[in-house]
């Protein structure tokens, strides 16, 4: 007898939470749209009911890097790379990042596509926060299509010549082109003999 009442509660929750959804917004009723379509025997129209609202919705996020993380090699795309196991490097040693923006703006260009633009800005920090040295447009991206893309990443090297063995920060300021917001990527290292 004791389950009844949760199941009770549950079924509660879970009917507010159901007779809210028509007030959920967009992306609510993209999914319902999206299985309805799904079920007729369109998967294509599924997907793509779907990929169109959450590029609608993620215009709406404030600019912001979902993932930075160094990696073992260039990446072969999105959410397609290898974590290096170690942020220690050798002197000379390249530092290969594969930095995620999210909230990016798009802007309608010629034939029906969108274009979204970001540059990347370096700096590089002692660990007490000291700029060692810095370069302004160290990358600059443009990404043109027929959706407002989502998976989209920056595949950013640095060859670092000089730093005597220690502990830094590797900071990479990304600048929305459109909106004019930024977002910073800080990644620790060390370097190491």
């Amino acid at each position: 007898m004791p389950a009844k009442p949760c199941v009770l509660i549950s079924l509660a929750v879970a009917a507010g939470l159901w007779g809210s959804a028509a007030q959920a917004g967009p992306l609510v009723d993209a999914a319902t749209k999206a299985e309805q379509l799904a079920t007729s025997g369109d998967p294509v129209g599924a997907h793509g009911t779907m990929r169109d609202a959450f590029g609608i919705f993620a215009a709406t996020l404030p600019f912001t890097i979902g993932k930075a993380a160094f990696v073992a090699e260039p990446p072969e795309g999105y959410g397609m790379y290898a974590p290096r196991p170690t942020s220690t490097y050798k002197p000379g040693e390249p530092l290969i990042s594969y930095v995620e923006p999210v909230g990016l703006s798009w802007r309608p260009i010629e034939g029906g596509r969108m274009e979204a633009q970001f540059t990347v800005d370096l700096e590089l920090l002692n660990n007490k926060g000291d700029t060692l040295a810095e370069q302004k447009a160290f990358g600059s991206f443009t990404f043109r299509g027929f959706v407002r893309n989502q998976e989209v990443f920056a595949k950013l090297t640095l060859n670092v010549e000089g730093p005597p063995a220690g502990d830094y920060v590797l900071r990479y300021r990304f600048r929305d082109a459109l909106s004019g917001a930024v977002a910073l990527s800080d990644q620790k290292f060390s370097i190491a003999p």
